[in-house]
């Protein structure tokens, strides 16, 4: 029996040295077949499993706005005097008012842009006082939420706050103090007074608001280019799409998600025309919306006679109106390359233009996917060279 014994556990051990040197011998075979090599995928962008809302009313995208913040008035002061039942002439108990809220702007992440916020901001009034030294109540601040990266300019158009952080706050318009009642006035000579003040009014200043990055990608072209239909098809945006020109007079934002968890806007700008650094057309503020765009899209027009002076046109205006817009990154598109006559101008279009030009089509989904990516891949090439230069 205990022979028996002794062999199955010589065996057991002989058995798991066995299968030890085995696994050496394996671990030796693959370390020697050479480099692990790392598979990895390009992100793609994910389709959109929600669909499109049925509102009529298209939302557009509002990026800079003017306002006039007023602060509240505080509460007036009371004229009072204590009588008792023991003493009729007790003395003055006039409280003081309450003093008036701030309007304030606080950057936040729960909203993208600023078509919550009116036209006028006001702030509450703080409360009179009472008898009996009471004092009115302080009026609550007015504290709007703005995007960060907000620039606030006063009248002159100089910068006086740049909320770039999350619960950074600028306080726009002051509230008036309270007023004091007549017990505040009292004296060893006056020990009567029947004097109190009136609460001041808050103030009153006008600021132009505006946000420092609007959109990841800007899609920029002439008029019926077909910048809106690119959006449409590209995320769940609504732009107003028809046959005639400026159907675009403002902004308007889509999102397409990738399957990284990465989220990158759209901004569909108006049309550009010839002259606008002169104001011409939208102008001024069609460059401005540009301006807040990290990613330049130019969108041309295959099917128009001579595309390629379209993108000169685009580019020379861009230069006059001065600073880095011309030198952003970009990618060109020629759009509705299904059409008649849009194969001969998009082999000269390529021939012209130094970047690499892709062509798409927009309404029948033509080439959308390599758009994507190559949207994708510009968008990272950017943010890495923002890393380095940290």
């Amino acid at each position: 029996m205990c022979c028996c014994i002794s062999c199955s556990i010589m065996l057991f051990f002989a058995g798991r040295s066995l299968l030890a040197r085995a696994f050496v011998e394996i671990s030796k075979n693959v370390s020697t077949r050479g480099p692990r090599v790392n598979y990895c995928k390009a992100a793609t962008a994910l389709r959109p499993k929600k669909p499109k809302s049925t509102r009529k009313e298209a939302q557009y995208f509002s990026d800079a706005k003017r306002v006039r913040a007023v602060g509240g008035k505080g509460g007036d002061g009371c004229v009072s005097f204590l009588q008792l039942w023991c003493n009729e002439r007790a003395g003055p108990d006039g409280g003081d008012g309450g003093n008036g809220g701030h309007v304030v702007f606080q950057a936040s992440n729960d909203v993208r842009n600023f078509n919550h916020v009116g036209s006028v901001l006001r702030a509450e009034e703080g409360e009179r006082g009472n008898a009996k030294d009471c004092h009115g109540k302080n009026a609550k601040h007015a504290v709007i939420k703005v995007p960060i990266g907000t620039i606030i300019r006063n009248a002159q158009g100089l910068i006086v706050g740049d909320l770039g952080h999350a619960d950074l706050m600028f306080v726009a318009a002051r509230g008036g103090a309270g007023g004091k009642g007549n017990r505040f006035f009292t004296t060893d000579k006056e020990t009567s007074p029947k004097v109190c003040e009136y609460g001041p009014t808050g103030e009153d200043i006008s600021y132009t608001i505006e946000l420092r990055s609007m959109a990841d990608v800007g899609l920029i072209g002439y008029p019926n280019a077909g910048k809106s239909t690119l959006l449409n098809a590209l995320t769940r945006a609504k732009p107003k799409v028809a046959p005639y020109a400026f159907t675009t007079l403002r902004p308007h934002l889509g999102t397409v998600q990738y399957d990284d968890l990465v989220q990158i806007t759209i901004a569909d700008l108006p049309g550009l025309v010839p002259d606008a650094h002169l104001n011409k057309g939208l102008g001024i503020q069609f460059l401005k919306h540009a301006e807040r765009c990290t990613l330049l899209l130019f969108v041309l027009d295959a099917s128009a006679s001579e595309p390629w002076t379209h993108y000169e046109q685009l580019m020379h205006e861009l230069r006059q109106f001065g600073g880095s817009l011309a030198s952003r990154p970009q990618l060109v598109v020629a759009n509705k390359i299904d059409m008649e006559d849009s194969a001969a101008n998009f082999e000269e279009l390529q021939r012209r233009l130094q970047n690499p030009v892709l062509g798409i089509s927009a309404k029948m989904g033509q080439n959308l996917g390599q758009l994507l990516s190559s949207i994708r891949l510009g968008f990272d090439r950017h943010k890495a060279q923002e890393r380095s230069t940290r």
